[in-house]
């Protein structure tokens, strides 16, 4: 009989193995000699050593997880214990022990981290529904609202999953606010097609009515009435782009067709006009020598009569001077005017009492404060004194005005 610490192989080939719960046979060996029996079913164990320390190692340098880990374990535990070996399998159970300690220990942490990241995977896709709700409800950009909206999705897709029962709930949610974007994107530009149509027939009216009044000859009324659809036109808002283009094209077209037509016609007329013009421009000139600087307002009055009439007489200019002849004759005019009403407030009888009497008046009210002051000086009284002195200055510089005043209207 041929014996090993862990083993032994019997007379009649029969190989054992030790353990603590006694021997057991794990096989027979008849092709050789007890040595070679014992060093074939030492390999054996050999194999099964091999496979523990690889589990044990995998166990500690990768995230291999816990259900997996047990599943080998459970696996390399029934290899172990049925075993036709010869070894220490006790410790080989023994190691499996521990690794079985260690792997529900990783079995709790994975399913710490697990539920971790379903809290953060829901915490994420609540914060998605919540941002699509807001777009759903709030945005009127919809282009911009439309590819957030898709943005949101990718996202979605992108995220974590959290538990079912949660993202069956989210997703309701997502789904909705999607929806209820598409319908009040679809009912806005349903409403903006309605609004344009409206648009639309407006637009149709204004340019229709350009084109019937663009042949007119009646340049002021027509001008005005041009002035008006402009307006018209500009507070009715928009239309489609080409529809728009096309109505505006024909407004455009009829006011400048019209304007045209007035344009030439006036041109002609200014044309008839430029001798009027220079007739103008010689009274002017004539006027200024004859009549300013006024002297005498009475009579630059009734020779302004005369300029007035041949004014008049001389006709209308033409647009491009017009205002400028118009503006120099009326200053001269205002210049006649304002020398006539200094000329009546000179000789005013009336404006000249009221100087008189303000004259006096103010002479009475100096000789009061002149007894006032020599009073407070004898009484010693410099705040009196003072008080009196300003007060006859300012009377003093009042009556000196006064007095200028009634002496222009003498």
């Amino acid at each position: 009989m041929t014996t090993d610490p862990w083993g032994r192989v019997d007379d009649d080939g029969t190989v054992y193995v030790r353990t603590s719960e006694g021997e057991r046979v794990v096989g027979s060996w008849q092709a050789g000699a007890p040595e070679e029996a014992l060093a074939f079913f030492k390999r054996k164990y050999d194999s099964l050593l091999t496979e523990v320390e690889l589990l044990e190692k995998r166990l500690a340098t990768t995230d291999l997880s816990a259900a997996q880990a047990l599943a080998s374990v459970q696996k390399l535990r029934t290899a172990v214990t049925e075993a036709h070996a010869v070894g220490d399998l006790d410790s080989l159970a023994r190691r499996l022990d521990v690794l079985t300690e260690r792997i529900e220990q990783r079995r709790v942490e994975q399913k710490q981290a697990q539920e971790q990241a379903r809290v953060e995977a829901r915490e994420i896709k609540e914060r998605i529904v919540a941002e699509a709700e807001r777009v759903a409800e709030e945005t009127t950009h919809w282009k911009t609202g439309g590819e957030r909206m898709r943005q949101l999705i990718d996202e979605w897709k992108a995220a974590p999953r959290a538990d079912r029962a949660t993202e069956q709930a989210l997703w309701k949610r997502m789904s909705a606010a999607r929806n209820a974007f598409s319908k009040r994107r679809k009912a806005y530009f349903a409403g903006l097609d309605e609004q344009r149509e409206q648009v639309r027939e407006v637009k149709e009216r204004i340019a229709a009515e350009a084109e019937a009044i663009a042949d007119s000859t009646d340049w002021g009324p027509t001008a005005g009435r041009y002035r008006d659809l402009m307006q018209q036109w500009k507070s009715a808002g928009r239309t489609d782009r080409a529809t728009e283009d096309a109505l505006w094209e024909r407004f455009k077209g009829a006011q400048d067709r019209f304007f045209s037509a007035r344009n030439a016609a006036f041109a002609e007329r200014d044309a008839e006009l430029r001798g009027n013009a220079e007739i103008k421009e010689k009274l002017l000139e004539e006027a200024r020598q004859a009549l300013l600087p006024v002297t005498d307002p009475r009579e630059a009055r009734a020779r302004l009569r005369d300029f007035q009439e041949r004014w008049e007489e001389a006709g209308a200019a033409p647009r491009d001077v017009r205002d400028r002849l118009e503006g120099a004759f009326r200053k001269i005019e205002e210049t006649v005017r304002r020398a006539e009403e200094q000329e009546w407030q000179r000789t005013n009888p009336e404006a000249r009492a009221r100087a008189e009497a303000t004259i006096a008046q103010l002479r009475d009210s100096i000789g009061t404060l002149e007894r006032q002051l020599a009073r407070a000086r004898e009484a010693g009284d410099d705040r009196r004194a003072d008080e009196a002195r300003e007060s006859l200055e300012a009377r003093r510089s009042w009556l000196a005005e006064a007095e200028k005043a009634l002496e222009e209207m003498s």
